[in-house]
């Protein structure tokens, strides 16, 4: 098959795909209008977060028959217009669903101990203990939503903290075992002291932690974001964190990204992004959750794999 590679990638992808007798053309640095005058030519495109696979680019790929995304989420390939077409989509969850799990739980323990503002105070002379006592995991309650590979790893990795673990998934069930409590959102509303969040950006997704949703927890509770930014509103979780209602915010994602992932304008940015980066409570990173040089390596190996695999 001849590929186009519309994005760069560990240089695995191509080398194994070409090991295996495919064409490979990097063509990273091709415009828009580039890809739509020349993706009829190929047979499989290989994507990140450059650009959005819509209607109109697979109109255009009349021999098309692949689509992989070297990452998790899907959100910028029109799979359901690709699939009705015979296009298949690849993605590949399973080479950063470590890397994922292990930033998620990095986050909350940096939050929960203050190890980025104690860091800071040491380098600058100040010795403050008593303002930097932290709290334990141990004890506490964590609430997960979605239960797919980010999810799933996640729940793995709090094990030996003590903690309790509820986990709800709507498209899922059966998963339940010694360590982990499937249950219902009403019982994760009433019980956690945690929430992560572990979905994709759907039309069902999107906002899905807003001001109603956070005022149903019974407790005051900390939120985890290594998702999609759209998934929660900012605004509202602004609102709930000068109430008091959300104790602190641990986000990889913002609302505010493009589809690439890049900040819009960090000269313009909105004045509920400029009250998180001021506050204390807020742990923040530019979407690297995911974004470890083994998971690049993964990645590489795992959508190889299933490119491969087309053929069989």
């Amino acid at each position: 098959m001849n590929i186009l590679f519309i994005d760069s990638n560990h240089h695995l992808l191509h080398e194994t795909l070409e090991k295996s007798g495919h064409t490979c053309d990097l063509n990273y640095q091709w415009t828009i209008e580039e890809i739509k005058n020349n993706i009829h030519l190929y047979d499989g495109i290989v994507i990140r977060s450059k650009i959005k696979i819509t209607k109109e680019i697979i109109d255009k790929a009349v021999k098309l028959k692949f689509i992989a995304r070297a990452g998790a989420g899907m959100e910028n390939i029109d799979v359901e217009y690709a699939e009705s077409k015979g296009i298949k989509c690849l993605h590949a969850p399973e080479g950063n669903r470590d890397a994922v799990a292990e930033q998620t739980l990095g986050m909350l323990l940096s939050l929960f101990n203050n190890l980025c503002r104690a860091n800071k105070e040491v380098r600058t002379g100040k010795w403050i203990r008593e303002g930097n006592r932290g709290i334990e995991l141990m004890g506490k309650t964590v609430g997960i939503i979605g239960y797919g590979n980010m999810g799933s790893a996640f729940a793995e990795r709090l094990k030996g903290f003590g903690v309790k673990v509820l986990v709800y998934d709507k498209y899922k069930n059966g998963f339940g075992n010694d360590f982990i409590i499937e249950t219902t959102l009403e019982h994760i509303f009433a019980e956690s002291d945690v929430l992560s969040l572990h979905t994709p950006l759907t039309e069902e997704t999107e906002y899905l932690i807003n001001d109603s949703f956070i005022r149903k927890f019974k407790k005051n509770i900390y939120i985890i974001n290594t998702a999609r930014g759209k998934c929660l509103n900012t605004e509202d979780l602004v609102k709930n964190i000068k109430s008091g209602k959300v104790s602190g915010a641990c986000l990889d994602v913002l609302e505010y990204e493009m589809v690439s992932f890049e900040i819009l304008d960090s000269r313009n940015l909105p004045e509920a992004f400029r009250y998180l980066i001021k506050s204390d409570n807020v742990m923040l990173s530019p979407h690297i959750a995911g974004w470890t040089k083994e998971s690049n390596e993964k990645i590489a190996r795992v959508l190889a794999e299933k490119i491969i695999n087309l053929n069989k």
